[in-house]
């Protein structure tokens, strides 16, 4: 176990004290860009509508290692800290402050561990770099999309990435997520012919034609799951149809619902399975469906093993290969590149006093380093 990492924390204090809530950064890039040039990295900022990105690369050659992550935050809420949210306080030994999970703490360790490495090993073979958006918490179309659209266009897409989220469940280095399911969100209206309740035979009733469109779609599982996936799951979480009154069929009807998919199913897929669902009951419909992100899977591979035996090495825990949970930029790096996502204890972020241990920080950072040389070796 490596004991010579440089401490994480004042950079980490240094990013909370930014008060980068999406879309604002408040002088986060520039805190990394001073941390990284030193270095020897080459930084581009890179502004994309509201957005500042942040772009650092060293090096040349393969492997090509980037680690991507993020200093937007969520809103610190109005009630439940009992510290300033932007003050980075070390109390108890606990570092406090919105982004200390999630994931500010993360890119301090993942620098920390990058300085260690680098000065011990300054002819380190391959590239580092990394992408650090400031549109993850928010709408995520003017960060790390457009941060790879640009890295495509500048020959510069890594061999394989690690991501910063927060991953762990219970100790660190217990998960390591290798995918992560698909999200997609519909909107199904169903078109009746308005009428007398009591005259149902000259109506059509729309809301009886999408009740049995959904007792259809959520009648059948979609999947069983698959062998790194969870089953598929469908939730309507809407049903509007705006009628005042008690006696009168109205001329339509909407439900709104969302999917959380595996890899056995895609956005097209889907919509098709809805519109087959509408068809079948609802001559005069519409669907409207928006997705935020295909589901990916990073196959185990020589990456991959190399992560598990990284954090075994360092942690003593056998990381469990995992898909749950929502969504991250992981699934915008995955077009381009082997991907996996490994990070601090979660059980705070976006919480009220939301914290991480110093010492957990501190260990992420010595795993960080471990990762870098058994990556790149």
């Amino acid at each position: 176990m490596r004991n010579d990492v440089p401490d994480p924390v004042p950079l980490a204090q240094a990013l909370i004290r930014c008060r980068s809530v999406t879309p604002a950064d408040d002088g986060a890039m520039a805190v990394l860009e001073a941390a990284l040039a030193p270095l020897g990295f080459a930084c581009h900022r890179l502004r994309f509508g509201e957005i500042e990105n942040l772009f650092a690369i060293r090096g040349e050659g393969g492997p090509h290692l980037m680690f991507a992550g993020h200093t937007d935050v969520v809103p610190p809420g109005t009630t439940g800290w009992t510290t300033d949210p932007f003050g980075g306080e070390v109390r108890d030994g606990l570092l406090f402050g919105r982004g200390a999970t999630d994931m500010k703490g993360g890119v301090a360790a993942w620098i920390s561990a990058v300085t260690d490495v680098l000065a011990r090993r300054p002819d380190l073979p391959g590239t580092l770099s990394l992408l650090i958006t400031g549109d993850e918490e928010g709408p995520a179309v003017d960060g790390t999309v457009k941060v790879l659209d640009w890295l495509r266009d500048q020959q510069k897409i890594p061999d394989c990435c690690v991501v910063g989220e927060p991953t762990s469940k219970a100790v660190l280095g217990d998960t390591i997520k290798v995918g992560r399911r698909g999200s997609l969100n519909a909107t199904l209206t169903v078109h009746g012919t308005q009428g007398h309740s009591a005259y149902p035979q000259r109506a059509d009733n729309p809301i009886h034609r999408l009740v049995r469109v959904l007792a259809a779609l959520t009648g059948t599982p979609l999947d069983q799951g698959t062998e790194f996936f969870e089953p598929t799951t469908l939730q309507v979480t809407s049903f509007d149809v705006g009628n005042p009154a008690t006696n009168v069929i109205p001329p339509s009807a909407t439900a709104r619902l969302n999917i959380r998919f595996n890899d056995r199913h895609t956005e097209a897929s889907l919509t098709a399975h809805l519109r087959a669902a509408l068809e079948a009951e609802a001559p005069r419909h519409e669907l409207a469906v928006s997705c935020s992100g295909e589901a990916f899977l990073t196959q185990p591979g020589p990456f991959v093993a190399a992560l598990q035996a990284a954090v075994l090495a360092e942690t003593g825990q056998a990381a469990k290969l995992d898909t749950g949970g929502g969504t991250s930029d992981a699934r915008f790096i995955a077009r381009f590149c082997p991907v996996a996502e490994l990070g601090a204890v979660g059980a705070t972020m976006h919480k009220a006093d939301e914290s991480t241990p110093v010492a957990e920080l501190r260990a992420l950072a010595r795993l960080y380093a471990r990762v870098i040389e058994d990556v790149l070796a």
